[in-house]
């Protein structure tokens, strides 16, 4: 098993490409703390159903990424175990109908940059401290090939501009302390946000996918540590 006696800290990951980064993470071995908005019976089910049949441990980590004490509260839980953490997923993210900057409320583009962006980094300023202190991790960032062509509305487009921008300083920083600082880009996946496109915004975003189809989330293969 390639992440055997690993921990890995994944955000978002009850549902969609998340949930299928835990899945695989577990399968492969990796220990996690499964950072979630709130507790569910589904959920719980779901690590619980996991964690036995992987031989792993699976911890919920309930955390509102709006909120930064929330962030800071879940940072401190996971810290609180002394547990050393090798992998780091920011993947947790928002994303609203296609529509215009001019049909977009600021409170609208602040609470998406909250969520995909900001609380992400915070996250992972609070948790990288002790990566830089064992000298050793990774830490992958879920962008979106939106980043780069425009094929979503304003805020998650520039929300998931920014952490490239983010991921490529991370590196800078963290390469001395053997810390790896990477982002994968998906295209259109058949997950809830992406499945409940409008027939025209689908169309349009398929047709700048060399595939023409939807990914699917397991198709998502994160790196080891």
């Amino acid at each position: 098993m390639l992440l055997r006696d690993k921990t890995a800290v994944i955000t978002g990951c009850n549902r969609g490409i998340g949930r299928a980064i835990l899945e695989n993470f577990a399968e492969n071995g990796a220990n996690v703390f499964a950072v979630v908005r709130k507790e569910s019976e589904e959920f719980t089910n779901l690590i619980a159903e996991l964690a036995s049949k992987y031989n792993v441990s699976i911890t919920p980590v309930y955390v509102e990424l709006k909120d930064d004490e929330s962030v800071r509260a879940g940072a401190k839980q996971i810290l609180g175990t002394k547990v050393p953490i090798d992998i780091l997923v920011c993947n947790a993210g928002v994303g609203l109908p296609l529509n215009s900057l001019a049909m977009t409320k600021m409170e609208t583009i602040k609470e998406v940059f909250e969520i995909n962006f900001f609380s992400q980094m915070l996250l992972t300023q609070q948790l990288s401290r002790s990566m830089m202190r064992n000298k050793r991790g990774s830490i992958v960032y879920v962008s979106s090939s939106a980043a780069f062509d425009g094929g979503a509305n304003i805020e998650y487009s520039a929300s998931k501009a920014a952490i490239i921008g983010e991921v490529k300083r991370l590196a800078v920083e963290y390469g001395p302390f053997n810390i790896r600082v990477n982002a994968v880009a998906p295209g259109l996946t058949a997950t809830d946000m992406g499945n409940s496109m409008n027939e025209e915004d689908e169309k349009v975003a398929l047709s700048m996918n060399i595939m023409k189809r939807k990914g699917k989330p397991r198709e998502m293969k994160m790196p080891q540590s």
